[in-house]
């Protein structure tokens, strides 16, 4: 019970400012923030620059969300990221990456999750909306039963816990949450055909209002189990009751209409799908 209670005091909605709640780890010269500290801009110079955002604090489950605006233009060559990962070996990952393109072709969208060290579960779209227009949500939301990917409230992916059966979910390690931009010539876009017009450079993109929803952790096992025993049950944004019907037909539209790649069905390499292709996800 003091277990609970201790975990439950620790979790909070919070919009957190990134001058406060986060480091910038790498490149520190290319992030500005707002006056505020709730807005951040963060930027690709060359192919050897780029920047990282790291949350000061780590957490293990919940939700975390923040508005992005992408690189405008000519985009080909850079990647700009929002996940959550853990730190050493055998880590896991929760992924959001968006992959540039040329001028008039659209971005691609990438997720991925990553268990035990074991990822190769992507599922990739094309957005329907301009991504460089104006800001839009996304957001993580993990739980020790689902991960969801969101899109301005809209679901796009589901991942479920069916560790029971096998098949590795991220559950014991705690997680920072990250926010990046780099470059990746070699594959990002069409396979690396087309590379980085660095004339274009430095290739900006923008972050707004992070929200965490979490449960702060340092690992130890007193603060897993709290964790994990306040996210299981009690309707937090994303509880183990799964999607509404309206949450789950939104999300099939999106994955019918604008999803471009999915591991369990366009396998690449010869390998065949995991077990969990075969589950029910949502």
């Amino acid at each position: 019970l003091l277990l609970v209670a201790v975990a439950a005091a620790a979790i909070g909605l919070a919009s957190a400012s990134f001058r406060d709640n986060c480091d910038i780890k790498w490149n520190p010269e290319n992030a500005a923030f707002s006056d505020d500290g709730h807005g951040l801009t963060m930027s690709l110079k060359s192919n050897s620059s780029g920047c990282l955002l790291q949350t000061k604090k780590q957490f293990i489950y919940g939700s975390v969300s923040t508005l992005i605006k992408l690189v405008p233009g000519n985009s080909a060559g850079t990647v700009t990221t929002y996940y959550t990962s853990s730190v050493g070996a055998d880590h896991d990952e929760i992924d959001f990456e968006f992959l540039g393109n040329e001028t008039g072709q659209p971005y691609t969208l990438h997720t991925n999750v990553f268990a035990d060290g074991v990822g190769k579960k992507e599922m990739q779209f094309v957005p329907w909306f301009d991504p460089t227009a104006d800001f839009h949500a996304y957001t993580i939301s993990w739980t020790p039963c689902m991960i969801v990917w969101y899109v301005d409230d809209v679901p796009i992916r589901v991942f479920r816990n069916y560790r029971d059966k096998g098949i590795a979910y991220p559950i014991k390690r705690p997680m920072f949450g990250y926010s990046s931009i780099w470059s990746a010539e070699d594959w990002a876009t069409q396979g690396g055909r087309v590379k980085a017009d660095w004339s274009k450079a430095p290739f900006v993109a923008g972050y707004r209002d992070m929200v965490l929803d979490v449960c702060p952790c340092d690992g130890a096992d007193s603060c897993v189990y709290g964790c994990a025993g306040a996210f299981s049950h009690g309707g937090r944004q994303q509880n183990c009751a799964g999607l509404t019907d309206q949450q789950r037909a939104k999300m099939q539209e999106v994955q019918k209409t604008h999803r471009i790649y999915d591991y369990c069905v366009d396998y690449r390499d010869n390998k065949k799908p995991g077990s969990e292709c075969s589950l029910p996800q949502y």
